[in-house]
This record gives C-alpha cells, sequence and structure tokens, in this order.
C-alpha cells in the first residue's frame, strides 16, 4: 500500500508539476543537432508536444465530445456520455496530458529566451495559452500560477480561480503578438521542426491572435475588466476587430489555418491510423441530429463524414432509452481514419462565425449577414468542396435581416458546431456558453436532461492536493458536473 502511494504521488508531481517531458517516439530524428544540448533547443520540443496533444484532443473528441455533442452515438446498452453521463475516471486521460505538455511549452520558452529567439517565445506563449485555456475550459479553477513547479518542490499546487487564469492567458497572448511583430521567421532548419506553419511567423501570429479571439468570446458572458488596459472582453473585441486591426492580424483564409495536418507518415499519422477499422466504426451510428441538418443543406460534407445506410444517409436518436438499442445506420467512413484536417485546433471558419456573433450583438461594428456566409461557406471549401449554389437560401441556413437574435444566434452555431467536426472540446465548450445549437433530448437522457457543466477533478488529485483542492471546491463549488465554471450564466 505505501509503494503504491508513492507511486500515486510521484505519478501526480509528474503529470501536473512539470517534472518530466513528453513522449518524442517518432522525432528522435528530427533533431537537428546532436551535439548539441537538446534542453536549450526549443525547436525540439515543439513537434513532438503539438502532435502528441493534438492526438490526445481527436481521441477525446472521439470518445466524449462527439457524443456530448450529438455527432455519433453509441450503440450499446450502458449509460454512455449521449445520456449525459460522465464517469470520475474520465478527468485523468486530459489532466495528465494537458500538464505534461505544459511542461514541454514552458520549457520551450526558456530555452526560446536562453537562445534569443523571440519567435519561439512566442510560439511557447500561444501553445500554453491554448493548452490552459483547454484545461480551465474543461476543469474550472485548476493550478495555474503555481503549477509546473515540481522540479523546485512544490507537488501541492493552489488552484487558480479562473477569472484570474484568464487574465493572465490574455497578458500572453499580447505578449505573443508583440514579439511576432518583428515577422522573423524560424530558419530553415527550425522550420522544417515546425508541423503547423513551419515556421512563418505572420501565420503563428494570425493564429494567436484567432485564440484571442476565441477566448475573448469565450469569457463574454462576463463584463468584468478582465482584458489588457483594465478592458472588458467586449471592449478588447472592439479594440482588437474595429481600433486596432492592423495590430491583432487574424486568420484571414483557409490555408491559415491551424491544422495538424496529418501526412500518414511516422511521426505525422493521425491517432486512428492505428485502430482497426471495426473499432472506428463498427461501436457507433451518427446521430438523427447531425446527419438531417447536412441531409436538408445538401451538404457536400456528408459524404465524407457518413457513409450511406441502406441507400441513404440515417442517423439514429441520441439518448435513446436503455435497451432499446437501434438498429445500425449511417457511420463514420473509414477514411476519416487518416483525414488530415481531423488535426484542426482552430480555423478560418470558426474565426469568421466568432467575429458574426459578435458583430450581431453589437461588440464590433460590422456586417454579421456576410461574416456568417462566409464562416458558412468556408466550412465547405475547407473540405475541398464547393458549396452548392443553392446553400446559402436552404432552410435554416438563409439569414433573414428580420429574424430575431435567437434565431440567428442558433444559425451561427449551428455552422460552427460543423466547422468544429473533431476539434477537442470545442463544441461542448461553446454550447455551455450559449445553449446552442439547440440539440433534442433524448428520452433516456440522465441528468435531469441537463447538460454536463465541467468535468470533475481526477479522484488522485482530491487526496494528493487535499487541501488546495477542499479550497477550489469551497470557491467554485461542488465537484460534480453540474456545477458551473466562472464565465458559464
Amino acid at each position: 500500500m505505501k509503494i503504491l502511494k508513492r507511486f500515486a504521488v510521484a505519478f501526480f508531481a509528474a503529470a501536473t508539476l512539470g517534472t518530466v517531458s513528453s513522449c518524442t517516439k517518432g522525432f528522435e530524428e528530427l533533431n537537428i543537432n546532436p551535439n548539441q544540448n537538446p534542453n536549450v533547443i526549443p525547436e525540439t520540443l515543439l513537434a513532438p508536444a503539438l502532435t502528441d496533444l493534438v492526438k490526445r484532443n481527436m481521441d477525446r473528441a472521439m470518445r466524449i465530445t462527439n457524443e456530448l455533442m450529438q455527432v455519433h452515438v453509441t450503440r450499446d446498452n450502458t449509460d454512455e456520455f449521449h445520456r449525459y453521463v460522465i464517469r470520475s475516471a474520465e478527468a485523468d486521460y486530459m489532466w495528465n496530458g494537458w500538464y505534461t505538455q505544459l511542461t514541454d511549452f514552458r520549457d520551450m520558452y526558456n530555452s526560446a529566451v536562453a537562445v534569443k529567439s523571440p519567435t519561439f517565445m512566442a510560439i511557447a506563449r500561444i501553445c500554453e495559452v491554448w493548452t490552459f485555456s483547454l484545461l480551465t475550459d474543461t476543469f474550472g479553477d485548476v493550478p495555474y500560477s503555481e503549477a509546473l513547479q515540481g522540479r523546485a518542490g512544490n507537488l501541492q499546487p493552489k488552484f487558480d480561480k479562473q477569472e484570474d487564469i484568464y487574465r493572465d492567458l490574455f497578458v500572453k497572448l499580447e505578449e505573443a503578438n508583440d514579439l511576432l511583430k518583428a515577422n522573423t521567421n524560424l530558419g530553415a532548419d527550425q522550420a522544417q521542426l515546425d508541423p503547423l506553419f513551419q515556421g512563418n511567423a505572420l501565420k503563428w501570429r494570425k493564429f494567436g491572435n484567432s485564440l484571442y479571439l476565441r477566448l475573448l468570446m469565450r469569457v463574454s458572458n462576463r463584463t468584468d475588466a478582465i482584458a489588457p488596459g483594465n478592458m472588458s472582453p467586449q471592449a478588447k473585441l472592439r479594440d482588437m476587430v474595429n481600433t486596432r486591426p492592423a495590430d491583432y492580424p487574424l486568420i484571414a483564409n483557409n490555408s491559415e489555418s491551424a491544422i495538424m495536418r496529418w501526412s500518414g507518415t511516422a511521426p505525422y499519422q493521425s491517432p486512428f491510423q492505428t485502430w482497426r477499422t471495426a473499432d472506428f466504426v463498427s461501436s457507433s451510428s451518427m446521430s438523427e441530429f447531425f446527419i438531417n441538418n447536412l441531409a436538408e443543406w445538401n451538404d457536400p460534407r456528408l459524404p465524407k463524414w457518413a457513409t450511406l445506410a441502406g441507400g441513404i444517409y440515417k442517423g439514429v436518436q441520441s439518448g435513446y432509452v436503455p435497451g432499446q438499442i437501434p438498429a445500425p445506420q449511417s457511420t463514420y467512413p473509414a477514411a476519416l481514419m487518416t483525414e488530415p484536417l481531423l488535426g484542426n485546433i482552430l480555423n478560418y471558419p470558426e474565426v469568421q462565425l466568432l467575429l458574426a456573433e459578435a458583430a450581431l450583438r453589437g461588440w464590433i461594428t460590422g456586417d454579421a449577414k456576410a461574416y456568417y456566409e462566409t464562416g458558412a461557406t468556408n466550412g465547405i471549401t475547407l473540405w475541398g468542396l464547393t458549396p452548392p449554389t443553392t446553400f446559402l437560401s436552404s432552410p435554416d441556413v438563409k439569414w433573414e435581416a428580420t429574424s430575431p437574435t435567437a434565431t440567428k444566434l442558433d444559425q451561427i452555431h449551428l455552422q460552427k458546431y460543423y466547422a468544429l467536426f473533431f476539434t477537442d472540446f470545442q463544441q461542448w465548450f461553446e454550447y455551455r456558453r450559449t445553449g446552442h445549437p439547440v440539440l433534442p433530448i433524448g428520452p433516456g437522457v440522465r441528468n435531469n436532461g441537463q447538460m454536463p457543466a465541467r468535468i470533475n477533478y481526477p479522484v488522485y488529485v482530491q487526496s494528493l492536493n487535499q487541501v488546495n483542492y477542499q479550497a477550489a471546491v469551497a470557491d467554485q463549488g461542488a465537484d460534480d458536473i453540474n456545477t458551473k465554471v466562472w464565465w458559464q450564466l
């Protein structure tokens, strides 16, 4: 028992506090100078950390997000995610993986400082912010200011309030934007180790600012002066988009999207590439909600994302009554197992749809309809497809100036729902923030029909960091799936 406890403490320190680095399997041959200390070469950390993180996010999108958000429905007789059941053991995989990669991003930043590389300093900051945003949006209050200090002996970090975490995330994104203003691309040897933008500083800058846009919208139910310059989220949005757009360039087309485009060759392989085809396609069917919208719009993404069942595209009911397992219908095509675009982090359609919402709500000046239609059509062209000529006039797609704001918001978020296909937890995060798109609730749904608001903390954290865990619960609320995080109202 003592051995087990010592192992648990060591694991807690490694996963949460930054005492280990991530696995670099498959990346050894990419190190550019075997005679130089890898601890001071920031580029050796980027590809392994990014690749591991995106693979983990895709795995959880498949397992959790796509069920909660009615992309697919598991066909077995247990309480699954589509019934709004999340077991406590689900927390460990994300918590451990995200904190492990945060260690690498922090080491990358420190190494970049040592070698005087502002571009890599900025890249490290953007990756760190992205990862911490996933953590806090999933769990709420988490270790932040004292996290990643295991090497210094801090094995029981305090949990920071979510609003304080966001305040510092915005500071870090400002730092990254400033560092990238010089537009210094990485050298050729370094660029080959950047699987996202191949060393292009401007694309990294646009990604960072687009992440800034996403996170400002994430906290936009609040009006606190949380952004740098003592600005509210709404004021900072106006500053970025209307007042100083040249200072905050955003992703401007599909080619600039932040996507880990899997090549199919190790180490850049989709996590699903090694799955058995039966495991990928046989245990679930696509949901009625997911299928029916695409079919109604004659959306060309449908055959990319679903198979025919009996000559038609057909989904099953999400949240069906236990014991009444539906017959198999459309499933994921096996081709998605190696699809490069499933490695999405943040794409151009999302940016346009975020701007559409901000314009509709009056937080920025701009044409909400134009942003919306650009986002909707680029959600299709991103996949190398052509929107039907009738797409923007299809039911539930056509933008009517006289429609209520709630209707327009649902249109925006329905298109964003599809733009976020397999994008970590973003569909779920946005649903928790807005209640859109409106999802049908099946008769077998548990949890009083209430969408989970967060995931509980890992059980081992509750025991190994008990005092700080209890303080977090006292501040945030009960450690269960129905306690709302700070940005949820």
